[in-house]
């Protein structure tokens, strides 16, 4: 017997037609500094060539120093293919003297949940949108995201390894009573990762009154759809594995893990007609002599902890390109007020033209990979941010790691003490001031000293495995058409508004 289709199968067949008829989209949500706004256009960028239209949302963050509409302003430019939306400025009834940086993007990202909201509705009107992916720093708006029956991931904007020491600091939050400072000077054993003391961690996360605001992301992040990381298999195999298998947080049920990077891509000045003064400069020196030191979009010193840089590159007598930002407020990598400078006022007396045979100074960017990938380029000096990390792995560059800030302290130690290897130390990165006899050192190590080869053959080796992750047949490919097959599924599950 034929029995008549109710009106809700109608409805649901108009708007499974209605779908069909529609171009498929996906919402990128990220914070407006470029450190998280490049990789998730690098995201966007794989959407679209598996055709989808991508576009991505941000915002201005009060503690963070350049503007959401400056950022998209130069990479819209260079990527016409992704749109990009600035949600309207939020000004909190709050102040944020007293607050660590966590706490104050929460309640910015609180604050912006309806516009964000608002966006991915008006959107929904022209196309269908069948995944919204969120910026790890974006956890508070995942409930937000959820409420339109949309599958929502979260993308990693640092690697595996971080994301298992967070990840088991929630499970040592909840199954005990114990924080990071009760270890005292015993080594963390975490399953996925190496040994880790206390004195390597980020100092908001020593007690559990200052990690509240991690925890809960970290919460967070295993109750999305699934975990995109911007890393391969060969760089973390055992973070990797051990997230995949739900040994970092046994207490909790463990979305997906999916392994898709390394996601490069270069930021861009607009219209850039010729090639930057720093590679052209580059073109004139020998082969892999020149040491790269950069420092993040974030990474400024202060005027004493320049001068010691100066001074230890001078007297290592080795070439070298040095990115310089000015930061007048100590160890305080969120200062809003960085001054203009004159390299010759901020530099010691006389040092530019001492060193001008073999050296270069450029003031506050640089095109970092080209920089990295130029054959003159033989070592990086790096605060080890994660996209900093895979650009030097992704063009075969040793490095020496000068952790600042978050979770670059924890990245050193994967990069130096864990299996991998692929840089050292520089020693006093934790003090007031790196002096510059441990720069002088450890530059003349990198480039030429006994044992600097081996470090440079790993580099090498793990460029290769960078290279094969993201060929067709690799596993990062491979995640990531795992990741689409496993996106609509959850699209079919789920009742859309």
């Amino acid at each position: 017997m034929n029995i008549p289709p109710t009106l809700g199968m109608v409805q649901g067949e108009r708007s499974e037609q209605k779908e069909r008829n529609m171009k498929s989209a996906v919402v990128l949500y990220s914070a407006s500094s470029a450190g998280h706004l490049i990789p998730m256009v690098s995201l966007a960028k794989l959407f679209h060539e598996h055709g989808f239209s991508a576009t991505v949302i941000t915002f201005n963050h009060p503690l963070i120093s350049s503007k959401a509409d400056q950022e998209v302003s130069h990479l819209s430019s260079a990527n016409p293919s992704i749109s990009f939306h600035v949600l309207p400025l939020i000004t909190a009834g709050e102040s944020y003297a007293n607050l660590q940086p966590p706490d104050v993007t929460r309640i910015i990202i609180q604050a912006q949940n309806k516009n964000l909201q608002n966006i991915i509705l008006d959107l929904s009107k022209t196309s269908c949108v069948r995944v919204i992916v969120l910026d790890s720093i974006c956890t508070d708006a995942l409930d937000a995201a959820r409420q339109l029956s949309i599958p929502t991931y979260f993308f990693m904007l640092f690697g595996a390894s971080a994301a298992a020491f967070f990840l088991n600091l929630l499970e040592l939050d909840v199954s005990s009573s114990l924080s990071l400072k009760d270890f005292g000077n015993d080594p963390i054993n975490f399953p996925g990762l190496p040994p880790i003391l206390t004195s390597d961690c980020p100092i908001f996360l020593i007690d559990r009154e200052s990690c509240k605001a991690v925890m809960q992301a970290s919460r967070d992040l295993v109750k999305s759809d699934g975990i995109l990381m911007n890393t391969f298999e060969s760089l973390e195999p055992k973070a990797i594995s051990a997230l995949r298998e739900g040994l970092c947080a046994p207490s909790f049920n463990m979305p997906p893990v999916y392994s898709i990077g390394p996601l490069v891509t270069e930021r861009q000045e607009k219209e850039m007609e010729e090639r930057h003064e720093s590679l052209k400069w580059l073109d004139l020196q020998p082969k892999c002599t020149v040491v790269f030191l950069c420092f993040g979009s974030l990474g400024g010193f202060s005027l004493d902890q320049i001068k010691q840089i100066a001074i230890g590159l001078e007297n290592s007598g080795r070439r070298f390109l040095w990115v310089l930002k000015l930061n007048t407020e100590h160890r305080n990598f969120f200062n809003k007020s960085i001054p203009e400078f004159e390299l010759g006022q901020i530099l010691p007396e006389g040092f530019l033209n001492r060193t001008k045979d073999r050296g270069m100074v450029v003031k506050t960017w640089a095109p970092q990979i080209q920089v990295l990938h130029h054959e003159s380029v033989g070592g990086f000096v790096t605060h080890c941010g994660w996209n900093s990390i895979l650009e030097a792995v992704t063009a075969g560059k040793p490095m020496v790691c000068w952790p600042l800030y978050a979770e670059q302290w924890l990245n050193k130690i994967f990069l130096v003490d864990h299996d991998t290897r692929l840089g050292v130390v520089m020693e006093g990165y934790d003090k007031d001031m790196v002096v510059a006899e441990e720069i002088e050192a450890k530059v003349r190590w990198l480039m030429e000293g006994e044992g600097s080869e081996l470090l440079k053959e790993r580099a090498k080796a793990m460029m290769d495995k960078a290279a094969e992750s993201l060929r067709i047949t690799g596993p990062s490919s491979q995640a990531f058409m795992q990741f689409l097959i496993d996106m609509e599924k959850q699209n079919l599950s789920k009742t859309k508004i």
